[in-house]
């Protein structure tokens, strides 16, 4: 089974814990050895027990002071195999979020975009916890009960071989139905895990837009959404528990049976003297303890079911494949230039939608280059292939001379600064985060590059200035704000060429003019990529690309373009015409 042999993958990523494994599994077999002699120690108290007037209290004292011992031991060594069991499954958790985040680290930027990320988070947290309690079950069970049935079927084959036979015989009958009952659980238990992937993704995605779902009065339409979802992981759920729970009360009642058989032919052998009342006392308990175990692996089925679904779908981001290693490729020029060509390139998501189709450019240094055009046309899709987020499908990109395939993809980005219109900011103090890109700035450089943004004075105004902590996102701040932080951050760690993708597109124009004015500084000598729809503030650009469906159909500076009165003239005075 494919869930199985991932779960399996699982074990054998714990190699590390092997020696707490075999410690665990030393207990389970001292305390099984234990329980397994107390009934023993009560036939023999019961066969001291004859009649009226016939009781040994003396032995029977004794037999009882061991009986107390060896529970104690019980008790110590099962706490021991609990505590180590859950320490083992604690670090196998640790260890799969850590790889797991590692992961989604490492592979291609289009493996994210591919994926719900409501749905890759539920893998990291749900998945992986249900792979947890799954380990801590098995090994449980597993540990306990194979002890346990051969420690039984040693002791019942030393007071009668034949009723053992019955036994061993009759067993394997709830084996076959808990089987059954798991192969026909377990499609049920992997369409559950895919649910609350599909959950998590949805809630991500509406928590995170409550002002737009407000703003439009959805309110309702989202809820309905979420109970369509939620209704069909009721069911699927209900069933998937329903068809788990069936296994635990069927096994116990062919267990029930093998307890019966034991002591119809205990009795038996009683009458005819092969055993004693103290000796069927045992075998009854033993058979009890034999069978005990196919109840318990039963009765934690559901859980095991779901750490098998889980298993499969953390290894299948665990199987992604990753950025083509470039660790022997060349380093970027430690002063890059900014000299930037695009040589005949050509990209597509899609295979049956082009977007770019042999796009040429050459950029010299110190240029400063617009990127303007409808919605969809390949103006971001640019920038994605020129910071290497997705490759060329065929061309080639040059930085300084040098095609940007040969060169490692971190000391690439770092030649590159970039402000993107969606601003991200981490739960952290503004300094932090200014510092994200330039671990090593002083305090001195993160202010001067904070005023350059003019970001400077609102920061003051914070309750403790730049150690203020801000939430998740940015969320205590306006969405203005969140920007020229962001800004200040790309300023702050003087990139050889400047990408703005709607850089400023979330401020209010007085600032976006001043703002517009620290960029015209801080590029002079550099060049900038500018991604726009206000054309009226790429006025100023060296060269002006107008692209649509993937090609630049015009270019030239702002003036020149107006005067073509071609495409671009349309979009400019698109954004001036009076109703």
């Amino acid at each position: 089974m494919k869930n199985s042999a991932s779960f399996l993958r699982v074990i054998k990523r714990m190699r590390h814990s092997y020696g707490l494994l075999f410690l665990a599994l030393l207990c389970a077999v001292l305390s099984v050895s234990l329980t397994l002699l107390i009934p023993v120690l009560i036939g023999k108290a019961i066969d001291n027990i004859i009649g009226a007037g016939e009781v040994y209290f003396d032995a029977v004292a004794q037999i009882l002071g061991v009986i107390a011992f060896a529970l104690a031991g019980v008790s110590v060594f099962q706490w021991l195999m609990n505590w180590l069991v859950n320490l083992i499954s604690y670090r196998a958790v640790r260890d799969l979020r850590r790889d797991i985040f590692r992961k989604l680290n490492s592979v291609p930027l289009s493996y994210i975009d591919s994926n719900p990320h409501g749905d890759l988070i539920s893998r990291v947290i749900n998945d992986v916890d249900a792979i947890g309690d799954g380990i801590t079950q098995i090994f449980l069970q597993l540990f306990s009960g194979v002890v346990t049935i051969l420690g039984t079927l040693v002791f019942m084959l030393t007071i009668d071989w034949k009723i053992t036979l019955a036994v061993v015989v009759l067993t394997p009958l709830s084996l076959f139905v808990a089987a059954f009952i798991g192969k026909l659980s377990q499609k049920r238990y992997i369409e559950q895990q895919l649910l609350n992937g599909e959950i998590s993704s949805y809630v991500e995605e509406y928590v995170g837009n409550q002002q737009i779902i407000k703003a439009f009065s959805s309110e309702k339409a989202a809820v309905e959404g979420f109970e369509k979802l939620n209704q069909r992981l009721f069911t699927v759920g209900f069933k998937a528990q329903f068809a788990g729970a069936l296994a635990n009360p069927t096994t116990r009642f062919v267990n029930a049976i093998v307890y019966a058989a034991v002591g119809i032919l205990g009795a038996l052998s009683a009458i005819s003297g092969a055993l004693s009342v103290g000796q069927i006392s045992c075998f009854l308990t033993y058979a009890n303890q034999y069978t005990r175990p196919f109840n318990e692996v039963t009765g934690v089925l559901t859980q095991i079911q779901t750490a098998f679904a889980a298993s499969d779908r953390v290894f299948e981001v665990l199987d992604a494949d990753d950025e083509p290693d470039d660790s022997n490729a060349e380093n970027a020029p430690k002063h890059c230039r900014g000299d930037v060509k695009f040589d005949n390139i050509s990209f597509s998501y899609t295979p049956d939608k082009p977007l770019i189709k042999n796009f040429s450019l050459d950029v010299k240094s110190g240029s400063k280059v617009a990127i303007v055009g409808p919605t969809g046309c390949g103006k971001t899709t640019l920038i994605n292939l020129l910071m290497r987020f997705y490759e060329v499908q065929s061309g080639a990109i040059y930085l300084d001379g040098t095609d940007i395939r040969s060169l490692r993809r971190d000391e690439l980005r770092k030649s590159f600064g970039m402000v993107l219109q969606e601003s991200w900011l981490f739960n952290g103090t503004i300094m932090e985060n200014l510092r994200y890109g330039a671990e090593n700035a002083t305090d001195d450089e993160v202010i001067a590059a904070a005023k350059r943004a003019r970001a400077h004075s609102f920061i003051r105004r914070m309750p403790q200035g730049y150690n203020t902590v801000i939430g998740e996102e940015g969320n205590n701040l306006s969405i203005g704000q969140r920007q020229l932080l962001c800004i200040a951050r790309a300023m702050l760690t003087n990139p050889g060429v400047l990408i703005l993708d709607e850089a400023t597109s979330s401020i209010d124009t007085l600032t976006e003019i001043r703002v517009q004015k620290a960029f015209a500084e801080m590029t002079r000598g550099k060049t900038s990529f500018v991604v726009a729809h206000r054309l009226s503030t790429i006025k100023e650009s060296d060269v002006i690309l107008v692209m649509r469906d993937g090609n630049i159909v015009e270019q030239g500076a702002h003036d020149e373009l107006i005067e073509k009165n071609g495409f671009y003239a349309e979009l400019y005075n698109s954004q001036f015409e009076k109703s």
